[in-house]
């Protein structure tokens, strides 16, 4: 029988706030696609079918990873490890989130978006999880495709198409994994190196590691300039870029320069707020830009 505690178990077996975090960059990316002409139908299936696939991805995620969860601090604590619920029956809530959120996507928004919702949760569930994470200090880079997709599925789920936008709306995603992973990796490298996962500062140490997340952090700052770049966005959305990029940089060369992790801990947190800040100016601008004209 089923309770309070045995449905919030489940529901953080799928990883719940990574998946707000995505729905919301898809919602961001529907209303991006047409925002005076919003579908509530698009809007709350295609949402919800995307959110289904992805809570099945975030569980099979920690059902392939028990025995690493153990290991660190940050995860023992997930309702696998802890036994509150066992691992067939969270293969059977899984895949049916999977078939119901495929489902919805494929018959009653697109098929478009619905094969490309399936490969970011088999990228993400299996090839990262199961190879990518284990193989290469890059698992993050290569794996952080599955995870960049959700502006461009709320995209193709109201047009139908990828288009310029679509792709930026992905690139921006894509650059912000590695500084965003490479930071907690920073804070919790005792645990990764315990649990023998070859994140960058396990294999290459930190150094290594604070050099790489300035020159993402640098490309990630271009990449989000691009919307203004081609006349998509206008001064509104340059100026809410440049703030939050100049925040990141000077908490990343800052950490760079001081050749330590103390800040690690913080670029990770403020890289959230990052994100659904750009998302936020972005959608903002655009209604700025149709008001105004």
């Amino acid at each position: 029988m089923f309770s309070y505690r045995i449905c919030r178990a489940y529901l953080e077996s799928s990883k719940p706030r990574v998946v707000l975090l995505m729905i919301f960059t898809s919602f961001i990316g529907m209303l991006l696609a047409n925002p005076l002409n919003l579908n509530l139908k698009i809007l709350i299936l295609g949402n919800l079918g995307i959110a289904l696939m992805s809570l099945s991805a975030g569980s099979i995620n920690q059902l392939l990873d028990q025995k690493i969860d153990k290991i660190m601090s940050r995860t023992k604590g997930r309702p696998l490890v802890s036994g509150v619920l066992e691992p067939k029956n969270v293969a059977i809530y899984s895949t049916l989130m999977a078939i119901i959120g495929f489902f919805v996507l494929y018959f009653y928004i697109n098929k478009l978006t619905a094969w490309l919702t399936f490969l970011s949760l088999v990228g993400y569930a299996f090839v990262y999880t199961l190879y990518l994470k284990r193989a290469t200090p890059q698992n993050i880079v290569i794996g952080g495709a599955a995870g960049a997709t959700p502006p461009l599925l709320g995209w193709t789920a109201v047009t139908g198409q990828i288009d310029l936008i679509s792709i930026i709306l992905f690139l921006i995603i894509f650059m912000w994994t590695p500084p965003h992973f490479w930071a907690l990796a920073l804070h919790r490298k005792k645990e990764y190196f315990a649990a023998k996962i070859p994140m960058l500062p396990v294999t290459h140490g930190e150094q290594y590691t604070r050099v790489h997340i300035t020159l993402y952090t640098l490309m990630l700052t271009i990449v989000s300039f691009t919307p203004f770049i081609i006349k998509f966005s206008s001064v509104f959305y340059l100026v809410g870029a440049f703030i939050l990029n100049m925040i990141f940089l000077y908490y990343v060369i800052k950490m760079q320069l001081s050749k330590n992790n103390d800040l690690a801990n913080k670029i990770f947190n403020y890289s959230i707020i990052y994100l659904s800040a750009l998302f936020g100016f972005l959608i903002s601008d655009r209604y700025l830009i149709l008001l105004t004209s």
